[in-house]
Formats: structure tokens, sequence, C-alpha cells
């Protein structure tokens, strides 16, 4: 029994990173309430899962808003256009489904396959911001190289991120479970799977500071090594 309880013990592992995802779906529920600061916020969760599945995690809360604050500009400015574009796409379905206009098939199925593009983009938007310093320009380009290099597993990246949505669809029971674990857990499989994409670009030494931060520069001379 006494093994079972130990502290490298596997249950006490699980319960532990348990009880760490449920911490930073809290986190993230209040930190994401003035709306604005939600870029920052999943920015700040992906740099401390990242750690986790690396099992590099420091102190979570402390490491989290360190990232929060470090991204805080850039992740905004990412999360508004981000947001810009989930309004013209907003737009779009009310137009589609309440103008009472009848549209070509192929308008809305390049609609549908932009919206899937964009989709697959934004999955790697806030990971990238969290390991590596680029301009945004860079950093979406890199995400939109990632996404089709990797298609495989950009489509269990977006899997995992829908899941919730489905679980809450299909059982109303579940939806204790989606509150306190909805936003976490289903980031933390997403970095089990970009991690070892991200692993392709990066440095096979790299200095780390005591709270494992995280510092590395992608050129444009490095961009076509993401793939």
């Amino acid at each position: 029994m006494g093994r079972f309880l130990d502290i490298d013990s596997p249950l006490m592992r699980v319960l532990n990173r348990v009880g760490d995802l449920l911490i930073l779906n809290f986190l993230m529920i209040i930190v994401c309430i003035p709306v604005i600061t939600v870029g920052a916020a999943h920015t700040a969760m992906h740099y401390v899962l990242l750690k986790m599945v690396r099992d590099r995690e420091g102190y979570l809360i402390r490491g989290f808003f360190k990232s929060f604050k470090q991204n805080f500009k850039q992740a905004t400015l990412l999360w508004l256009l981000m947001l810009l574009v989930i309004a013209v796409y907003v737009g779009d379905i009310l137009i589609f489904g309440y103008s009472g206009m009848v549209f070509p098939k192929a308008v809305v199925i390049a609609v549908l396959a932009v919206a899937i593009l964009l989709l697959m983009i934004a999955v790697y938007v806030f990971p990238l911001q969290a390991r590596f310093e680029n301009p945004i320009k860079n950093t979406l380009k890199n995400a939109m190289i990632l996404a089709f290099a990797n298609l495989p597993k950009t489509i269990l990246m977006i899997a995992c991120y829908a899941l919730p949505l489905v679980i809450c669809y299909f059982s109303t029971y579940a939806l204790l479970f989606v509150i306190l674990f909805g936003i976490s857990a289903p980031a933390y499989g997403a970095a089990w799977l970009y991690s070892g994409i991200f692993k392709k670009v990066e440095p096979e030494t790299e200095e780390v500071a005591d709270d494992m931060s995280f510092s590395l520069q992608i050129d444009e001379e490095n961009e076509e090594a993401d793939g």
C-alpha cells in the first residue's frame, strides 16, 4: 500500500498531474474573463503544458504568469487578429442562414475550406508564441507550415479541442468534468502532439533558466526546417 502512496509512484504522478490540470483550468477561466486576455492566457497555458509533457515543470502559477506577462502584447495582437477572423465567419454564417439568398455550393465549400485551413493554423499559433520568439508574421507563417507538414497530428489536435464539445452534446452529466478540465485537458493532449513537432526545430542543447523558461529564435533560414 505504501508503494502506491509514494510520491514517485505512478498513482501519485497521475494524481499530481490531474491536480495541475485542474489548477491550470481554473487559472484559464479566471484570466480569460476580460476576453482581451484570452491570447496571453492561452500562450501562458501552453508554456506550462509544454514543460509538463517534457517533465520539466517548475512552479505552475509563477510560470503561467511569467509567460502571460512576457507574451501579453504579441499574444494579444494575435488574439485580436483571430477575433476579427471569427467575427467575419460569424457574419458569413448569419448571411448564409438568415439572408434568404441561395448561394452557389462552390462559394459555401470555399468558405468552409478556408475556415478549416484557418482552424488548422490556429491550433499552432499560441503554442508557437509560447515556445519561440518571432514576429507575428513569422509565427503565422510557421503555424501554416507546421499545420500542413504534420497533417495527421494537426487533425488529432483539432479533435482534442473538439472533444469537450462532443462530450457535452451527448451527455449533460459530463458537464462538470468539462467545466473542471475542458480547457487544460484538451490542450494537454495537444501538447503531447506538438512537443515532438517542435523538437524537430529546436537545438540539441539549450540553456534553461531555473524556472525552466524557454528562449529560442527561429529565423528565416530555419523556417524551411519547420516541416
